[in-house]
């Protein structure tokens, strides 16, 4: 009996542990892990929490009965009802060879993506050294699955840009005494390109409306557009972001309003109830500044711990080193390639801001130039005969002579009941001037006479009759004491009676018995 009653003493503790593991072994085959209470407190956000610890927490613990708790972001929230950054939509990768020169794959690549559980995530979005909230949702994951599985070439090439970017970037963040890995917000503002266009016209590695770059102090003209400039824009967006976390005291809000307005994200506190966490305020903000902040989590995620999904940084040829060299006279990118050797495209690349390869310098208003080091040398020293390179194909003109209008036609043929104040009004020109080309002694013409009416071809005109006077001349003729002329090209009853003394238009025509002045080449006429 004693032996029975040790076997059921023995049993009766067993039993929960073989229960508890059995459970374990079910949450396994149904991919649902475990995570730590320490780790989820470490993804915790202030008050509130996106992934409900401490309700996870009472759960664990069966301490107290638990009241229904609030749907989170987490709970509620797909990829369907967010719209995808610019430096994330379809293409941009494409876009991005298209623009680079010497980008290329990595040399190696190993392998596919490697998956892990929420805890892995979790966990090393909490171990980055990071002043802004970088938690865990579902929300996030996605984004998270998207850099590695979907946009894994693309996050090669922004691996290979980020070491050209990333230096200016954390420059002018600790210059500004600002989070660090607010450099990660270009990423998915543009992929780190410097001419991104999105579709609602904001431009550059910042994405500024051009409204908010001119109220920044940025310069957006049809020559330059500093929205493209890498370093001054970095300069006006830190500092924009810096006003935004001053207003509204937490940087996902200050994030949330670069995207959408601080007009936008006040409208979602007011219809929240007043509520000033972004996950709390999530549902009212418009559906492209949703899926912002997530994939702010996941850029700074994918950029720190992308070799544990088998994705290697792209090769790229970059300067070793660059320089800043100011010039105070206007320019071409071909003069300066010309003269110092550099190729066009890496100018453009440098110096993305000047956008018709002109630097519209002056001496009262200078312009900053990138160059590679040694390029920037070659500048200082040739800098005169840089501006001097075919500057007359270059040279933009500061005044301009106004040319005078002249009419198109030089001669006109009289016609019937015109006089010369009309041809003279029809011509733009006055009476004195058609009878000063013309060799007249008074206003009277007749029809058919070829009048000058254009000062440029009085002299030649005069040549021309001259000359062909003495042609014409060669056409006459008498025979049996009557004489002859035969009509050539461009002759007229006027102009042949002037050539004979006493002889009008009207005796030709009687002689002849023409009934109008129209002659023909060739034709032969009495001469009376």
């Amino acid at each position: 009996m004693n032996k029975i009653f040790a076997i059921l003493l023995c049993l009766a503790f067993l039993l929960p542990t073989t229960t508890s593991a059995a459970r374990r072994k079910k949450d396994r085959k149904q991919n649902k892990t475990e995570i730590p209470a320490d780790t989820l407190t470490a993804a915790t956000r202030r008050d509130t929490t996106v992934i409900a610890v401490d309700t996870l927490k009472q759960a664990a613990t069966q301490t107290a009965p638990t009241e229904p708790r609030k749907l989170t972001a987490k709970d509620t929230i797909t990829d369907n009802d967010i719209v995808l950054p610019e430096g994330l939509a379809n293409g941009v990768d494409t876009l991005i060879s298209e623009e680079v020169d010497n980008l290329q794959p990595p040399v190696n690549r190993y392998g596919g993506n490697i998956d892990y559980p929420d805890s892995v995530y979790i966990q090393r979005l909490s171990a980055l050294p990071a002043i802004i909230e970088l938690p865990y949702n579902r929300v996030v994951k996605g984004y998270i699955t998207l850099y590695t599985e979907k946009r894994r070439e693309l996050v090669e090439k922004l691996l290979a840009l980020n070491l050209y970017y990333e230096p200016i970037f954390e420059q002018e963040i600790d210059k500004q005494g600002l989070p660090i890995e607010l450099k990660y917000l270009p990423v998915i503002e543009s992929a780190l390109r410097p001419n991104a266009v999105s579709p609602a016209g904001a431009t550059g590695l910042w994405q500024f409306m051009i409204g908010t770059a001119r109220m920044m102090g940025l310069e957006v003209n049809s020559v330059v557009d500093e929205r493209r400039d890498p370093h001054k824009s970095t300069q006006q967006a830190l500092r924009y972001l810096k006003q935004l976390y001053d207003t509204f005291g937490d940087w996902t809000l200050a994030i949330a309003a670069y995207n959408c307005g601080p007009g936008n994200v006040n409208k979602a506190i007011r219809r929240s109830g007043g509520k000033r966490d972004y996950w709390d305020i999530y549902p009212y903000l418009p559906r492209e500044t949703r899926g912002y902040v997530p994939a702010f989590i996941a850029a700074n995620y994918i950029m720190n711990y992308y070799n544990y999904h088998n994705i290697q940084p792209g090769e790229i040829e970059l300067p070793a080193q660059i320089d800043t060299v100011m010039v105070s006279k206007r320019l071409h990118f071909k003069q300066i390639s010309d003269v110092i050797g550099i190729e066009v495209n890496e100018l453009r690349q440098l110096n993305p801001q000047y956008r018709r390869d002109v630097i519209p310098a002056t001496a009262k208003r200078p312009y900053s130039l990138i160059l590679p080091e040694q390029s920037a040398y070659a500048f200082v020293e040739n800098e005169d005969s840089i501006s001097h390179h075919q500057s007359d194909l270059y040279a933009r003109r500061i005044t301009a002579e106004l040319s005078k209008a002249t009419t198109v036609q030089g001669y006109h043929r009289v016609r019937s009941g015109e006089n010369l104040s009309v041809i003279a009004h029809r011509y733009r020109t006055s009476v004195a001037n058609l009878k000063r080309w013309n060799n007249l002694k008074s206003n009277n013409i007749y029809p058919g006479m070829r009048l000058v009416v254009n000062g440029a071809y009085a002299k030649k005109s005069t040549t021309s009759a001259s000359s062909s006077q003495t042609t014409r001349k060669a056409e006459t003729w008498t025979q049996n004491g009557v004489r002859y002329y035969k009509v050539k090209e461009g002759d007229s009853l006027w102009e042949i009676s002037r050539q004979f003394p006493g002889v009008t238009v009207q005796a030709l025509k009687n002689a002849n018995s023409l009934q109008s002045n129209n002659l023909k080449p060739g034709q032969i006429l009495r001469i009376p």
